[in-house]
């Protein structure tokens, strides 16, 4: 940590863990807010490969193609002293990124990839560049079976992504539904000023009486009408808040045949 910085794969790792802790206060879906988060993380990472420009790490073997980075003597590798450009595999690996992003954009319109389906997209997608870079690379890394550990990683990566892709897309098929999560606050209130029991007195009504509703929770208008008050304390008893004057509004009942509803002059139902 102290001698080059965490690298990609813990900070995607702790990081998710930080967003499961915030996912879980707010009450979001956590594969949802991935999703939403992944195009912003890899061109996030397009641009800070472009710190490995400035400190001269990272770039690949020796190359003399025209594109070939010019690396000062100090910061080449102790065996090519005499070689002075090689393969700007930061820059590879940012266009890549540009183009991860461009892909996962495309995928999320043209495909249902909810669930954490562009999530794991990315990681795949991404992974593959890395491991294209890794193997360009020469500076001094740990390696098994003749491949540095990142690209191994990089393998593992890429199947479990697979993996997550193939289960999502059978368990899960579609697009989650987040917006009945609109409003809500870390407390479980919502935007709804009504009280929760009143709310759920209007939506099924009192015995006997049924009440139609628009799409946002409100009674619909018709012939046979109530004051809003009367509803709620149809629904929510007798210690139910009337609303302020300015807020009473004129709401339809329908209630069966033969019955009668009456309102009191101080809003009650008789």
């Amino acid at each position: 940590m102290w001698e080059g910085g965490l690298g990609i794969w813990g900070a995607i790792a702790l990081g998710a863990v930080g967003a499961w802790i915030g996912c879980r206060r707010h009450r979001i879906p956590l594969p949802a807010f991935a999703d939403a988060v992944a195009p912003g993380i890899v061109l996030a990472q397009a641009i800070g490969r472009w710190g490995n420009w400035f400190n001269q790490e990272l770039y690949g073997r020796p190359t003399t193609l025209p594109w070939g980075l010019e690396i000062d003597r100090a910061h080449r590798p102790a065996g090519t002293l005499d070689i002075a450009t090689y393969h700007p595999t930061f820059l590879y690996e940012s266009l890549w990124n540009i183009g991860v992003a461009a892909l996962i954009l495309w995928a999320a319109k043209r495909f249902p990839l909810g669930h954490g389906r562009t999530f794991a997209l990315y990681v795949a997608a991404y992974t593959v560049g890395r491991f294209g870079t890794e193997y360009l690379r020469i500076d001094e890394a740990h390696t098994f079976l003749g491949l540095r550990l990142n690209n191994w990683t990089s393998v593992l990566v890429f199947l479990g992504a697979v993996a997550c892709l193939v289960v999502s897309a059978h368990r899960h098929p579609g697009i989650e539904d987040v917006t009945r999560l609109q409003g809500a606050g870390t407390d479980g209130r919502t935007d709804d000023p009504r009280p929760a029991d009143a709310s759920a007195g209007l939506a099924s009504g009192p015995p006997g009486l049924r009440v139609t509703a628009h799409p946002d929770g409100r009674p619909s208008p018709g012939t046979s009408v109530t004051d809003r008050d009367a509803l709620v304390r149809a629904a929510g008893g007798a210690g139910a808040k009337p609303s302020p004057p300015e807020h009473r509004e004129v709401y339809s009942v329908m209630r069966p045949a033969g019955s009668s509803l009456r309102t009191s002059e101080s809003g009650g139902t008789r």
